[in-house]
């Protein structure tokens, strides 16, 4: 049987992305055991009652230096403080990563704090909160920004890697102010955009009208203001300066446009050019968990496993809804599937513990 990259992971902020980085870590089998830290007591308990977590913490001490792993995955406004006073805990020789959405504050804070410290972002998200929205699948394909700094051991930097390419995305080193810049421009500029339109309409003095008559197009578009405005508001300011110089090139932009209402030809090459970009950019698909009753089976790296996996459930007469095999290493990997009730899981997780798998 394989070994996990990490005998105990710390999980520092259980909401929806640490959560989703928790049950990839058990359904990949890449970790011993997982544990959290939430200074939310409902967050800790919803964790365990959903199985994301093998154990919780309500208060960091002599536990954290036990960890190999520590993930900061506290909301922005409050990630370096944490992340400072973890460090009085930690073990010299664990490795530690955040998943923030800004980088050069964070990076420069905490380089050379926190041991063998890698600034991350994984480019994954949802309208909605909290870890009974997490899910595995939130990471599949998704690009995940990894960005060192002078003082990042390059051992790390591997071990980062390694571990975003084992939880099924895809790993993209840049410096920590290039990735503040970046996503100034297409993730934390389009949340202020939202608010602005939803705050024309609310401002106007027939908002009723105006509410009605809004489309799916406008839906689309005002869809990140559904977020939780307390994270996203310390989102865009802690990347304020990145923000202020995207929004005024944004300034420039409508100007430009506003001035082409009377050059209709220009105006469509614009629109033209607007749709080639949009049409260009890349489709990511994200695998779900199953909607039933699923169970996930590691498997070594030798041939006929996913046949005797298939004829043991086959022999008993358990039909395997679907079937999703878990790429990770070298070593081995998982194989996840989807069962239509609750006792056919079940007796399909006595069957191949009983022929020795091991089963989440």
């Amino acid at each position: 049987m394989m070994k996990p990259l990490f005998s105990k992971v710390g999980i520092f902020g259980i909401g929806l992305l640490g959560g989703s980085v928790a049950l990839g870590l058990r359904e990949r089998f890449l970790a011993e055991e997982v544990h959290a830290y939430d200074p939310d007591p409902k967050a800790l308990e919803d964790a365990l009652a959903l199985q994301v977590v093998d154990q919780v913490h309500t208060a960091p001490g002599a536990w954290v230096g036990e960890l190999e792993l520590g993930v900061l995955a506290a909301p922005v406004g409050v990630l370096v403080e944490e992340g400072r006073r973890l460090a009085r805990y930690a073990n010299p020789k664990s490795l530690w990563m955040d998943v923030g959405s800004v980088k050069g504050p964070v990076v420069t804070a905490l380089s050379g704090v926190l041991p063998n410290f890698v600034g991350t972002h994984p480019m994954a998200g949802s309208e909605k909160a909290g870890v009974e929205a997490a899910h595995a699948g939130l990471l599949q394909n998704a690009v995940w920004v990894i960005s060192p700094d002078e003082k990042t051991p390059p051992e790390a930097l591997g071990q980062v890697r390694a571990l975003v390419e084992n939880l099924g995305a895809y790993p993209l080193v840049i410096p920590p102010a290039l990735h503040d810049r970046l996503v100034a421009r297409v993730s934390h500029l389009p949340y202020l955009l939202a608010v602005s339109l939803n705050r024309l309409v609310a401002q106007d003095p027939h908002q009723e009208l105006l509410m009605f008559l809004a489309a799916g197009g406008f839906r689309d578009l005002t869809r990140v203001a559904s977020g939780s405005p307390r994270m996203s508001r310390d989102m865009v300011v802690a990347n304020k300066e990145a923000l202020k110089e995207a929004a005024e090139e944004l300034r420039g932009v409508l100007l430009e446009l506003e001035s082409l209402l009377e050059q209709p030809d220009a105006l469509l090459e614009v629109a033209q050019e607007a749709k080639r970009t949009r049409d260009a950019l890349p489709i990511v698909k994200r695998s779900l968990l199953p909607s039933m009753h699923e169970l996930v089976v590691q498997v070594p790296d030798r041939p006929g496993q996913i046949a005797r996996v298939s004829t043991a459930l086959g022999e008993a007469g358990i039909n395997i809804k679907q079937f999703e095999v878990l790429a990770i290493r070298d070593e081995g990997g998982a194989i996840r599937m989807g069962f239509a009730t609750e006792e056919e899981r079940e007796q399909a997780r006595q069957i191949l513990q009983g022929i020795g798998y091991r089963v989440r």
